[in-house]
C-alpha cells in the first residue's frame, strides 16, 4: 500500500529481544562491554591456563601492534568486569558479538551472537541452574521442553554441563533437524569455578553461582529453518524481509 511502511526485524534481532525479555521476567538484567578485550579479562581471569589452545592464533584474532589485545572469543568478559565492581546477589545476562578465527562453512562463521547469563548468590544449587533453563526454553518455543544434562568441560566452571533440548521438531522420536538423536545441543552451563569468583574478590565459601551460554545464531537456524548461518550476515534483504 502506498504511504505504508513495513518494518522487518532480522532474525538475530529477534531472537535476542526474546531471549533477553525471556531472562528479564526471572529479574535478570542486561550487562555489555566492549568487543576488543584484552587477553587478562577474556582469558585470565576465567581460568584459563596460559596453555590453553583457545589463545593460539587458529582461535583468536589478536590486535596487530596492540599487546595482549584481542576480538573477544566469547561475552563470559562482561561477567568478569560486572564481578569486579557488583557485589552479590546479583542475575545478569549479556548479549552480544563475538569472534573466532575459523574457516567458515554452513554452521560456522568467524564473527556471530552469544548470550551468556551469569547468577551469583547464597546456596545456588544446579537445581536452580535446571530450573532456570527449562523456564527459558518455554518462554522460547511456547512449550515445555524437556533438557538433560551431560558432563562436559569449561574452564570457568566445575561442574561443567552440556544442555541438550529435546528436538521440537520430532518430539524425540529422532529426525533430520536432530540427526535421528532426539536431542538437539543448545548450550553450555555449569557452576562457577571458585577461582573465577576468587579473582573478581568474591568469596567462593559464602557465594555460589551459574553461569550458561548459548549461540543465538544457532537458535535462530533451529528455530526458524535456516540451513546456512553465512546467510545470516550477507546482508540480503530478501532474508531479513521474511521476517
Amino acid at each position: 500500500m502506498k504511504g505504508k511502511t513495513f518494518v522487518h526485524i532480522h532474525p538475530l534481532t529477534r531472537v535476542v529481544n526474546d531471549v533477553v525479555r525471556a531472562f528479564v521476567s526471572l529479574g535478570f538484567e542486561v550487562a555489555g562491554g566492549p568487543e576488543m578485550e584484552s587477553a587478562y579479562y577474556n582469558f585470565d581471569k576465567l581460568n584459563f591456563p596460559k596453555d590453553h589452545p583457545a589463545r593460539d592464533m587458529q582461535d583468536t584474532f589478536w590486535i596487530k601492534d596492540v599487546p595482549n589485545t584481542l576480538l573477544r572469543t566469547h561475552t563470559s568478559p562482561v561477567q568478569a568486569r560486572f564481578m569486579e565492581v557488583h557485589k552479590p546477589p546479583f542475575a545478569i545476562v549479556v548479549p552480544g558479538k563475538v569472534f573466532r578465527n575459523e574457516a567458515t562453512d554452513v554452521t560456522h562463521e568467524m564473527q556471530f551472537f552469544q548470550i551468556e547469563g551469569l547468577v551469583v548468590g547464597s546456596d545456588i544449587t544446579m537445581g536452580h541452574l535446571k530450573g532456570t533453563l527449562e523456564h527459558f526454553l518455554k518462554n522460547l518455543f511456547g512449550k515445555d521442553v524437556p533438557i538433560r544434562l551431560r558432563p562436559s568441560f569449561f574452564p570457568f566452571v566445575e561442574p561443567g554441563v552440556e544442555v541438550d533440548m529435546q528436538c521440537f521438531k520430532c518430539g524425540g522420536s529422532g529426525c533430520a533437524t536432530c540427526k535421528k538423536t532426539g536431542w538437539i545441543e543448545i548450550l553450555g552451563a555449569g557452576m562457577v569455578h571458585p577461582n573465577v569468583l576468587l579473582a573478581s574478590g568474591i568469596d567462593p565459601k559464602k557465594w555460589q553461582g551459574f553461569a550458561f551460554g548459548m549461540g543465538v545464531d544457532r537458535v535462530a537456524m533451529l528455530r526458524y529453518g535456516i540451513d546456512d548461518v553465512r546467510l545470516l550476515y550477507t546482508g540480503d534483504l530478501r532474508l531479513v524481509s521474511q521476517f
